[in-house]
């Protein structure tokens, strides 16, 4: 649809830009905005909710730690990459031929160690171009010193920023994959050269960027070229002569008393005076009384005297005429850039786009990752959680995952602290780091891409709308339900724990048996086993537990858990586990035991042991054959051998199935006699 055609949209941009200029006082020279618009469909939706939980961009516990998915990619050199990383893990691609072009990119930086440094090189001088270029167009309403000088500061930005082309265009000649030769040909453009052309017959060449306020200060006062501007030229002489003038006190100053004094800089004090005293002593242990405006830190002394104020005033008074009439000269020199300034719009989109795939390439550096594939299956061999395997002093343990077309529902059961939650989160962030055209932490990787990622973990209260623990499980919920696609990934960890058992089973099942009718690919942590009896039902329900050990001491006979942290096939066989959690901590003995006793009568009431059919384990063996036949035939990459082995796995797989439903049958035509 036509961007003329968004009534609402145009209204909006319009209203921002009204505001800018009547509240901000911020007006843009004509035709220097780039325009463009972006509609969701490009991207994959991450609520709020589950960027929170999955901590995307900001760690829940410490707002200021780095250990956020964007803290363990980010590397990068720039404002302007720093924030694309950022906006891209919030909205990662849903594109796959756009993420492995970028997967390309990345992996040649890889390959190719002098464009990796190369480029690390060069990006790393470029300052914010977006920033730049946001503040160079805009015209201010009134003319201030503070203006004048701020707009000094962007030409010779500018011209620091167009200075660095040439290096750059000079990394990426030689880049064989299609999106680094795009940003190549982009800086070929000549009117990089036709802007730099007309800033140098008004901007010094030495001009640069340099940071310290006294560095930039001389910068700016001679920026503009001499002859330009007679009267600069006659202000500027007038600045030279104040300055050397106020060294020639210092040094008189210094010769009088014979102390070690310096002319220092800075911006709120202007010129002032420094002295160390390294074991000499002031006679009377004072200052002498013309020192004004005296400060101390150890033995370092910063003063001033009256002389020096007045000199400074008329320094101020030079360098507003001087920022004055260098305002007019730039004013005049912008609006011959401005009909080539989109140029640079391409140049800042170049240099973040570059900076974020240098940051990823340097992440896989640090930890060994992998290059993921894209197809209608999620399957990662060895994947770890990215953050977690960035702050663990220890490699973080391993897990499969495997989610297909045919067995798109897994229910995770496992004890307290058995490591379920940050499973979950561990699949989604591999599967948004690979949708970004990151790397990503596992041995293999296998990906559908997915349009929409839902998470709906954590048990807090939201005070601000006063919803209990279990309404905000329930709003969360309806969200995911009423928003959901095939195509969507779905993490539930432990829906129904802010309410009873009975209605929490209630909940969790009627969510399960709604979600198992998609093609959604959904993981569902509990604590309910019952729910362990929807993989009898449902063909394209898998159960899968987190393992855990059980060592008794042999000299006390006491029992203790050891968690593995690694997944299974199966449900959960440990039972009451919530009592084992109870008994590691200082909670009474009695109370404990007593727990376990009527937790066990009350299991024995509720619980009765159900048992599929043997028709129904034979339909789902059957439909288990099946799809994994589809996915051979749609993604296999094996060579003949490699696919005959595998043929021959899937039969023995269908054979102890049929064997095992055949054996069921058996039992219960004994039971039955």
């Amino acid at each position: 649809m036509e961007v003329q055609a968004k009534y609402y949209c145009l209204a909006a941009a319009a209203a921002l830009l009204k505001y800018l200029e009547f509240i901000q006082n911020s007006v843009y020279a004509p035709k220097s905005l780039k325009v463009s618009f972006t509609g969701s469909e490009q991207t994959a939706m991450i609520d709020s909710a589950s960027a929170t939980n999955l901590e995307l961009v900001v760690n829940n516990r410490d707002h200021r730690s780095e250990h956020t998915l964007f803290g363990v990619l980010n590397h990068t050199k720039t404002s302007g990459g720093a924030r694309r990383l950022r906006s891209n893990i919030l909205e990662p691609l849903v594109d796959v031929d756009t993420i492995n072009i970028r997967l390309d990119s990345i992996q040649e930086m890889l390959q190719n160690e002098e464009l990796f440094f190369g480029l690390k090189n060069a990006i790393g001088h470029f300052l914010d171009i977006d920033q730049l270029l946001s503040v160079l167009v805009q015209i201010p309403k009134q003319e201030t010193v503070q203006a004048a000088e701020a707009k000094i500061t962007h030409a010779i930005q500018l011209k620091h920023t167009l200075d660095l082309v040439p290096r750059l265009r000079d990394v990426l000649k030689e880049c064989n994959t299609a999106l680094l030769k795009a940003y190549s040909a982009s800086l070929e453009d000549n009117r990089f050269d036709t802007i730099l052309e007309q800033i140098k017959t008004v901007i010094n060449d030495d001009t640069t960027y340099l940071k310290g306020s006294l560095n930039m200060r001389t910068q700016k006062c001679y920026a503009v070229r001499p002859n330009i501007n007679e009267f600069l030229d006659i202000a500027r002489r007038a600045y030279t002569e104040i300055v050397d003038d106020i060294a020639a006190l210092v040094n008189q100053m210094g010769e009088k008393y014979g102390l070690p004094m310096r002319t220092s800089f800075s911006t709120a004090r202007g010129f002032f005076i420094q002295m160390k005293l390294d074991g000499m002593v002031l006679q009377d242990g004072k200052l002498p009384p013309e020192f004004i405006k005296v400060t101390k830190q150890k033995n370092n002394y910063s003063f001033m005297t009256a002389d020096l104020i007045k000199m400074n005033h008329r320094c101020d008074e030079a360098l507003r005429e001087i920022f004055h009439m260098s305002y007019v000269v730039i004013c005049q020199l912008l609006s011959t850039v401005y009909e080539h300034i989109h140029c640079l719009y391409k140049l800042s989109d170049a240099v973040s786009m570059l900076d974020m795939l240098l940051s990823l390439a340097n992440a896989c550096t640090i930890s060994d990752y992998v290059r993921p594939e894209f197809t209608d299956t999620l399957a990662i061999k060895q994947g770890r959680h990215p953050i977690l395997e960035r702050i663990a002093g220890q490699q973080p343990v391993s897990n499969n995952t495997y989610i297909s077309q045919g067995s798109n529902f897994v229910i995770i059961t496992g004890p307290n602290m058995s490591g379920k939650s940050t499973y979950l989160k561990q699949v989604a962030l591999c599967q948004i780091m690979a949708q970004i055209g990151s790397f990503v932490p596992a041995e293999y990787a296998s990906v559908r891409v997915a349009d929409q990622i839902f998470t709906r973990i954590g048990v807090d209260d939201d005070f601000e709308t006063s919803s209990s623990t279990f309404m905000l499980e329930m709003k969360e919920v309806s969200y995911i339900i009423h928003n959901v696609s095939d195509k969507s990934l779905i993490i539930i960890d432990e829906l129904g724990r802010g309410t009873s058992a009975e209605e929490g089973i209630g909940i969790c099942h009627s969510v399960c048996e709604f979600l198992l009718s998609l093609k959604a690919f959904t993981l569902f942590a509990t604590h309910f086993l019952e729910l362990c009896q929807l993989e009898s039902l449902y063909p394209n329900v898998e159960n899968q537990h987190m393992e855990v050990q059980h060592i008794r001491n042999v000299e006390t006979g006491d029992e203790n858990v050891v968690y593995t942290y690694m997944i299974n096939r199966g449900c959960s066989e440990e039972r009451h586990y919530g009592l084992k959690a109870a008994e590691m901590t200082a909670l009474p003995t009695t109370i404990v035991h007593e727990a376990k006793t009527i937790a066990s009568n009350v299991s024995q009431q509720l619980m009765a042991k159900q048992q599929s059919d043997p028709e129904t384990q034979i339909e789902r063996a059957v439909y288990h054959l099946a799809t994994r036949l589809i996915q051979a035939a749609r993604n296999s990459r094996l060579d003949t051998e490699g696919l005959r082995m595998y043929l021959k796995g899937l039969k023995r797989q269908y054979e102890v199935d049929l064997q095992a439903a055949q054996q069921l049958a058996a039992s219960m035509e004994i039971e039955e006699e």
